[in-house]
C-alpha cells in the first residue's frame, strides 16, 4: 500500500511539475500528504529528480520576479518625472 501511495504522489506532483514547465498557471492547492510511511529505497531517485526540478524551477521563478521588480521600479520612475499639465485641446465644436 505504502509503494502505490508513493508512486500515485510523486506521479502527481511530476503532473503539476510538467504543467508548469509547460506555462500552466492553475494548480490545485496541495496539502502534505500522510500516512504514507518511509520512502521505497527505489524511488528516492525519482523523487530527487523531481526536488532538482522543483528547485530549478524556483530559481526560474525567482529570476522572473526580480526581473518583474526591476522593469516595475523602471514604469514607476518614468511616471514620477511626470508633470502635470493642464488641458492640451481645446473642443471648441461643443
Amino acid at each position: 500500500m505504502s509503494r502505490d501511495a508513493w508512486e500515485a504522489l510523486l506521479t502527481s506532483l511530476e503532473h503539476d511539475a510538467a504543467g508548469q514547465t509547460a506555462g500552466s498557471t492553475a494548480v490545485a492547492g496541495w496539502s502534505e500528504p500522510t500516512g504514507l510511511g518511509p520512502m521505497p529505497r527505489d524511488l528516492v531517485g525519482r523523487a530527487s529528480r523531481l526536488l532538482a526540478a522543483q528547485r530549478d524551477r524556483m530559481a526560474t521563478l525567482d529570476a522572473d520576479r526580480r526581473a518583474t521588480l526591476t522593469h516595475l521600479g523602471a514604469l514607476r520612475a518614468v511616471d514620477a518625472t511626470r508633470e502635470p499639465r493642464g488641458s492640451v485641446y481645446l473642443d471648441a465644436s461643443a
